[in-house]
């Protein structure tokens, strides 16, 4: 997965989604299956204009319907409508949701009758909104079981069937960037997909809320994304409970659930995403082979991922003194966003190639770790930028003290002229 980025242009769209965001109240610091949902547009704006600004990071996580029973632990139903014997039934026709508009409401309280037995409070969510297509449907709800008060979440969107956005919704992360327990892909006998992830709110675990979410996609783009804590809300809340109260089974059959399904065939297309280019896959590992061509000798690679991204990918090396990690981006056509990278203390080559070299703390909360890059632009806008750091991962702590490769090494890298092949 890439690296984080740094959007130079705020468009539209992202305006929308942060007013959606301050409209959810103080109870969750921010809904995490609205920003998977709003995520994968984003990131398609992104790939297809490559207009980012790679400053460093590590990549997140995206996060992201059958009436059915949710299952409880002791085989009992909760008391809704019963679920078809293989939990899954077939997605909802387009008409029998278009009567009637699904609005915050709808949302919620479809989301409340969905779960086990229990108590709500602190209710929030959006509707499907015709004039802002790109802001996704959800509810957010406080739910006890019982056992504890522990926030839930769901969002539904649309992505193209077998498309990129799709894929990626159901990929277990890389734990290089990702730290998690446990993550299971299963396959539904409707053909739908869905991915459950047993992770933390935290990556560098300095609080121990837990995050368990469900990614589901079936065949026909509907998206479903479930999100849920073992906290009141996923962030400023102490921990209620030592799991989050649903099982991996209830998360699946909740997603599943039909009524998630027909909230999204009332979802606007949006005509931009027929428009995309397709994203090219596997280049990734061309750019791990020049990565590994140009690491100094003494370096043994211990770790590498990212071979499906056609501009990024990541090495893990250790030349005895601990391991680090080191990452590169390496991007055409970004001369619009040269500003914002190169500026006070920069340099320029005689051909014409801008150079900045940063050294600075890593970003992810791992205890001491910090992080040097060098950014590297030729005249025609090739950017190349390369980071490393003094630990295998962001999220853990420091190994060395510094990265296994100087700023003189990276900058060899990042200027080496085999990128352009």
């Amino acid at each position: 997965m890439p690296i984080d980025r740094q959007n130079t242009e705020q468009t539209d769209f992202e305006r929308r989604l942060s007013d959606a965001l301050h409209d959810t109240g103080g109870t969750f610091d921010t809904d995490r299956g609205v920003l998977a949902a709003a995520g994968t547009a984003r990131g398609r704006r992104l790939r297809r204009r490559r207009r980012a600004a790679v400053l460093g990071g590590a990549a997140g996580v995206a996060l992201v319907g059958v009436a059915g029973a949710l299952a409880l632990p002791d085989g009992t139903s909760s008391g809704r409508a019963p679920a078809s014997a293989a939990g899954v039934a077939k997605p909802s026709a387009v008409a029998s949701s278009a009567a009637a508009p699904v609005t915050a409401d709808h949302m919620i309280r479809t989301l409340e009758r969905l779960l086990p037995k229990g108590t709500f409070s602190n209710p929030v969510g959006r509707g499907v909104d015709k004039k802002e297509p790109l802001v996704a449907p959800y509810a957010q709800v406080v739910y006890d079981d019982g056992h504890g008060a522990a926030a839930v979440s769901v969002t539904v969107n649309r992505v193209a069937p077998g498309g990129y956005d799709a894929q990626q919704a159901v990929r277990c992360p890389d734990k290089v960037y990702i730290p998690y327990d446990s993550c299971v892909t299963s396959h539904l006998p409707d053909a739908s997909v869905v991915t459950v992830l047993k992770g933390y709110e935290y990556p560098d675990r300095r609080v121990d809320t837990k995050l368990w979410t469900a990614n589901l996609v079936t065949p026909d783009g509907h998206h479903v994304a479930l999100s849920e804590w073992n906290a009141a809300s996923e962030k400023d809340s102490p921990v209620s409970r030592n799991q989050p109260p649903l099982s991996a089974a209830q998360l699946t059959t909740l997603a599943a659930a039909r009524e998630w399904r027909g909230v999204v065939d009332t979802i606007p297309a949006d005509p931009r995403q027929t428009q995309e280019p397709p994203i090219p896959q596997g280049d990734g590992k061309a750019l791990r082979r020049t990565l590994v061509s140009l690491m100094p000798k003494g370096l043994k690679i211990v770790a590498h991922g990212a071979d499906d991204d056609s501009q990024f990918t990541y090495l893990v090396v250790n030349d005895g003194r601990g391991r680090s990690l080191v990452q590169i981006n390496v991007q055409p056509d970004m001369s619009d966003v040269a500003g914002d990278l190169f500026g006070t203390g920069s340099e320029t080559l005689p051909d014409g190639t801008r150079v900045a070299e940063r050294k600075g703390p890593g970003e992810k909360g791992g205890d001491g770790v910090v992080m040097w890059t060098v950014d590297t632009m030729r005249a025609d806008g090739f950017r190349v930028v390369i980071s490393a750091f003094n630990s295998g991962s962001q999220q853990t702590a420091a190994t060395r003290t510094a990265p296994a490769l100087t700023i003189k090494q990276l900058r060899a890298v990042a200027l080496s002229p085999k990128w352009r092949s």
